[in-house]
């Protein structure tokens, strides 16, 4: 049981988090750009890229909230979800621990 592809995932979640955390808080800075994190699988380890979004121009905020706040469901939703494989793994190899001795 490998418990680090967990651990990797909720790391890469949290930097989406604070990102778009980040976002939604500079809603209205005029002329505020906000940042843009990809989350990809690599290798079996999961990886996040944060770049600047595409400026569009505008010289109010270009936070896009209808982006944003399912960034941060999707990001609370994926913590949640890793975290009861991290607790079943380790039900699980305390069960095997029991049964061996």
């Amino acid at each position: 049981m490998n418990i680090s592809n967990n651990v990797s995932s909720i790391t890469a979640h949290q930097t989406l988090l604070n990102t778009s955390a980040n976002n939604i808080a500079n809603v209205n800075t005029d002329g505020f750009i906000p940042k843009d994190t990809r989350i990809t699988d690599n290798a079996g380890s999961v990886r996040t890229n944060t770049r600047e979004a595409d400026n569009n121009g505008s010289k109010r905020s270009q936070t896009d909230l209808a982006k944003e706040i399912p960034n941060e469901i999707i990001a609370q939703d994926a913590t949640a979800v890793n975290v009861n494989v991290i607790k079943t793994q380790d039900e699980m190899l305390g069960t095997l621990l029991d049964i061996k001795t």
